[in-house]
């Protein structure tokens, strides 16, 4: 699959890095839907209330889907079949209009400005919906790496899934806050 066409920028504003404010606040930013899609086992109780949570405050701002992909057991001896099945769950996710955000350990460092100015820009140039893809153990298939429109990451650290859309759920919530110039984000 092609990348879109979307003239959203793979690069983040050097000011947000040097601590300077998000370009979009005070601006209106149209509100995109956001899907996440997540790979990995059964999430706890605890996890589970921690990301209805998160899911019910961005609802405030955007409309917001959690899609999780289980992993085959059937793969879990071939790490290269594990990605390459989950590779194509994703795919059949994501939509051509979508821009696609890869989790990756590899991915850009950005910072919560940056974070808010992806989000703001998605809103501003047309992406029907924001598609966060969280890989599994083995990380993400060669398919979603090729569609994705910018990889970042979320720490200089290996995070599990589980942590991953965590931090991310509560990266989107302030995203929204510093968008709408709101006392969350200092």
């Amino acid at each position: 699959m092609a990348t879109t066409s979307i003239n959203i920028s793979a690069t983040f504003n050097s000011n947000s890095a040097q601590g300077k404010k998000c370009k979009y606040i005070g601006q209106s930013v149209r509100a995109v839907p956001i899907r996440i899609v997540s790979v990995g086992k059964k999430r706890s109780q605890g996890l589970q209330l921690i990301v209805d949570d998160y899911v019910e405050k961005l609802k405030f701002y955007c409309a917001v889907e959690d899609v999780q992909i289980r992993s085959n057991p059937r793969n879990a001896r071939d790490q290269r079949a594990q990605v390459d099945d989950e590779d194509c769950v994703m795919m059949n996710l994501i939509r051509s209009d979508d821009w696609v955000v890869m989790l990756d350990e590899h991915g850009q460092d950005i910072g919560s400005e940056q974070m808010a100015e992806l989000v703001g820009d998605a809103g501003n140039t047309g992406a029907s919906r924001l598609s966060f893809c969280i890989g599994g153990p083995y990380g993400h298939g060669r398919k979603l790496r090729e569609r994705a429109n910018v990889s970042i990451k979320l720490s200089s650290l290996v995070l599990n899934h589980q942590i991953a859309l965590l931090v991310l759920m509560e990266q989107l919530y302030r995203s929204w806050t510093i968008l709408r110039g709101q006392k969350y984000h200092h």
